[in-house]
C-alpha cells in the first residue's frame, strides 16, 4: 500500500473534526538550545523544538516539531583541522485524539517523520491510529497510553554501502512494514516551579524494533520561561553494521510557554 494512500487518512479525520467553537483552546511552548566555542576547540550546537495542543470540542489536536545541529573541529589524516557537520536531524508529527466520555479515554490518528543524517535510518516516517486511555488523571499527576497498528515507510542509512550482515537490503534503500505502536505519557507537577516528564515509544515491526525514551525536568524562571534538563535514549534492535544500537542526548534547553 502506498504511503500517499495511507496518509490521505490523517487529512480525511482532521479535516472532519472543523468544529464551529468560540471556546478553541491552545497550549503551546517552545525550546531554544545552543553551545557555540571557540579557541583550542570548535564547536557549534543548536538545538529546537515546539509544542503545541490545540481543544476543539471532541477532537484534541497534538503537534510536534524538532531539530538538532551540531558541528565539531575535527583532524583530517593530512593533519589539518576542520570543522565538519557531525550531527543533524528533524522530527515532526501530528497526532489527532477523539475523546470518548470525559476525555479519559480516545482513539487516535497521527503521523510522523523523522530525518537523521548521522542515525541508524535515514529516514523514517510512520501512520499510526489505535486507541489510548488515562490510567492516572489528577490534578498535578497525569498517565496514559497509547496502543495500536502502524505503517512505517522508512530507508536505510547512506553512509554504510555495504549489505547488511544477514543480506538485507543496501544502504540508502527503502523499504515498509507493518508495526505494532504502544506509547506512555507521565507527567508529575513536583510543585508550582517543577514538572517532571517521561514519555516511552515503541514501534515494533519485522524488520526492526525502535524504543525511545524521553526524561525530562522542568523548573520554573518566571511565569512563561523554564529551564528543561533531559535526557533521551533511542535503540534500534537491527542497525547497519557500522553503526551502535543505542544513541543518547542530555539537553539543557530553555522554554518559553504561550
Amino acid at each position: 500500500m502506498k504511503l500517499r494512500y495511507l496518509a490521505s487518512v490523517v487529512a480525511i479525520a482532521f479535516t472532519n473534526q472543523a468544529i464551529a467553537d468560540e471556546d478553541k483552546t491552545w497550549e503551546a511552548s517552545s525550546e531554544l538550545g545552543a553551545i557555540i566555542t571557540s579557541g583550542n576547540t570548535e564547536t557549534t550546537t543548536f538545538k529546537f523544538g515546539a509544542n503545541a495542543k490545540h481543544d476543539i470540542g471532541k477532537w484534541t489536536n497534538e503537534y510536534k516539531l524538532n531539530a538538532l545541529y551540531k558541528e565539531d573541529e575535527v583532524t583530517l589524516d593530512s593533519g589539518l583541522k576542520d570543522t565538519q557537520r557531525t550531527n543533524e536531524k528533524y522530527g515532526a508529527a501530528i497526532q489527532g485524539n477523539y475523546n470518548l466520555g470525559e476525555k479519559h479515554s480516545h482513539l487516535f490518528v497521527g503521523l510522523t517523520h523523522d530525518s537523521d543524517y548521522f542515525g541508524a535510518y535515514r529516514h523514517e516516517t510512520v501512520l499510526s491510529g489505535g486507541y489510548g486511555f488515562r490510567l492516572i488523571d489528577e490534578s498535578n499527576m497525569r498517565l496514559g497510553f497509547d496502543f495500536g497498528p502502524g505503517y512505517k515507510y522508512f530507508q536505510y542509512s547512506e553512509k554504510n554501502q555495504e549489505l547488511f550482515k544477514d543480506g538485507r537490503p543496501k544502504a540508502g534503500e527503502r523499504d515498509d512494514e507493518w508495526i505494532a505502536l504502544a506509547k506512555a505519557d507521565f507527567s508529575w507537577t513536583i510543585s508550582d516551579n517543577a514538572k517532571f516528564t517521561q514519555r516511552v515509544k515503541v514501534e515494533s515491526g519485522s524488520t526492526n524494533t525502535k524504543s525511545i525514551s524521553e526524561t525530562a525536568l522542568l523548573t520554573k524562571i518566571n511565569g512563561s520561561l523554564q529551564m528543561k534538563v533531559g535526557f533521551n535514549v533511542t535503540h534500534n534492535s537491527e542497525v547497519d553494521a557500522d553503526k551502535v544500537n543505542t544513541d543518547t542526548e542530555t539537553v539543557l534547553t530553555l522554554v518559553y510557554s504561550f
